[in-house]
Order: C-alpha cells, then sequence, then structure tokens
C-alpha cells in the first residue's frame, strides 16, 4: 500500500463520468509493487445537493471544479484502512467534511484523519451506509438509489479488472483483482473476510433485491451483466 498523501498530489486519471443524474464516478491509477492498479472515486449527490464522496481521489484542478459545480462535498467515507492515500489531503482542503469509516477499521484511518461518525445518516432516503458483514467491520459499502434501479458500491470485495497485462496483470490475476469475470481476491478474503456465513448471507440479501442494476468497484470495471447473478456466484464461491 503506498504511503498516505501529506500534500494534494495527483495522480493520472480520467474525467468524472455521469452514471445516474445523482452518481458520478471517476477512475484513475496508482503505482503499486505489483504495477499500475486502476482505483475508482464514487460520487453521490444528495436530494440537497451535498455529496457523498466514496473513496476519494485528488483530482486535477479541471476536475475538481467540476465536482463543486455538481455539489458541495459534505461526506467523505473511507471504505477501509488500505484506502486512506488522499483522505488527509480531502480534508485539509475541505476543513468541514464529516468523515466516515467503518468502525473496525477506524484506528488506522485515525493515523491519517479523524473519523466523525462509523454509522452515519445523511437525511436522505436514497442513500444507505453498510458496514459489510462478515468482514469484522473493516469493509463499508453504499446502497445508492439511482434512476431506475439501485447501484451497489463495494470497495475492495470484488475485483473486477478486464485489462491487465504484463508481470503487473499476471500478479493481479493470480491475486483475483483482474480475470474474465469478477471474483473476491485472494488477499481479500485472507485479511478482510473473518465470517464467511455472514458474508454469503449479506451477498445473498443483495442478488435479492430486484432493482438491482448495477454494482460499482474500488478495482475494475462497474458490474452490469446480470449483477444479482455475478452476487449469487461470488456467494458460492465461499462455500
Amino acid at each position: 500500500m503506498s504511503h498516505p498523501h501529506h500534500e494534494w498530489t495527483v495522480l493520472p486519471h480520467g474525467k468524472l463520468t455521469e452514471l445516474e443524474p445523482n452518481l458520478l464516478t471517476v477512475t484513475g491509477t496508482i503505482r503499486m509493487p505489483v504495477g499500475d492498479l486502476p482505483r475508482r472515486m464514487t460520487v453521490v449527490r444528495l436530494q440537497d445537493g451535498r455529496l457523498v464522496i466514496f473513496n476519494a481521489i485528488a483530482l486535477d484542478d479541471e476536475q475538481m471544479s467540476a465536482l463543486e459545480r455538481w455539489g458541495k462535498p459534505t461526506f467523505m467515507i473511507v471504505p477501509n484502512d488500505h484506502h486512506r492515500l488522499d483522505a488527509r489531503v480531502w480534508k485539509l482542503r475541505y476543513p468541514h467534511i464529516v468523515v466516515i469509516a467503518p468502525e473496525g477499521s477506524r484506528a488506522k484511518i485515525e493515523a491519517e484523519v479523524p473519523v466523525d461518525a462509523t454509522l452515519p445518516d445523511f437525511g436522505d432516503s436514497t442513500v444507505s451506509f453498510v458496514t459489510v458483514p462478515g468482514t469484522a467491520a473493516h469493509e463499508a459499502a453504499l446502497e445508492v438509489n439511482a434512476g431506475d434501479g439501485m447501484t451497489l458500491v463495494l470497495n475492495d470485495l470484488i475485483g473486477n479488472i478486464r485489462d491487465a497485462s504484463g508481470f503487473s496483470g499476471w500478479m493481479l490475476r493470480l491475486m483475483g483483482f483482474a480475470g474474465s469475470e469478477p471474483k473476491i481476491p485472494l488477499p481479500v478474503k485472507a485479511a478482510i473476510v473473518r465470517d464467511k456465513q455472514a458474508l454469503i448471507e449479506q451477498l445473498q440479501r443483495w442478488a435479492d433485491r430486484p432493482n438491482l442494476k448495477r454494482i460499482l468497484v474500488s478495482h475494475g470495471e462497474p458490474v452490469e451483466q446480470d449483477p444479482r447473478g455475478v452476487l449469487r456466484h461470488l456467494a458460492a464461491s465461499l462455500h
């Protein structure tokens, strides 16, 4: 894991993309020991214009200005203690922002930025924060009612990198972050999954949501083709 930034450091990234009227995403890359790793930030706009930032990424001036025109950054979710890279600099840029983290990751995250809440209330029925069962409260997720369905925002729980190549691609495929289908990466199983049955039941609950439209993950492509079937397959893989 890269050392958390203490100054606003812009790494390679793309442009903010609107998936729904209240949902933006942007992807970038980060240098890791295995090579360049794609990463994703997701932004949800609440009904009153406040923004929920999931897995914050420091963007260039053009994209940060576009984000601020879209809404007011109000909540920042640090989804686990491996995703602290830009948390401190976001808090410095937006001192008022409410920092949210899952309880099990709180101590390590607070080494970089104070955590304000582990059970947030956004005051908006369209967005729900979830501490993922089975992860010893180390992993966070969001359920976002957007457009004509629900978008499930996950962090490290699913890897879905499709264009990995070379030695780094081989390593990412070996670890389960990359491949021809979404997977629960092996390092995640080892480091985060503590109660397989609890996680299986949560994956099945999400799969039972008839309005599930897509899954966004921090490392890889969105899951838009049969997301409910993907969750059932991943639940079965944990048995």
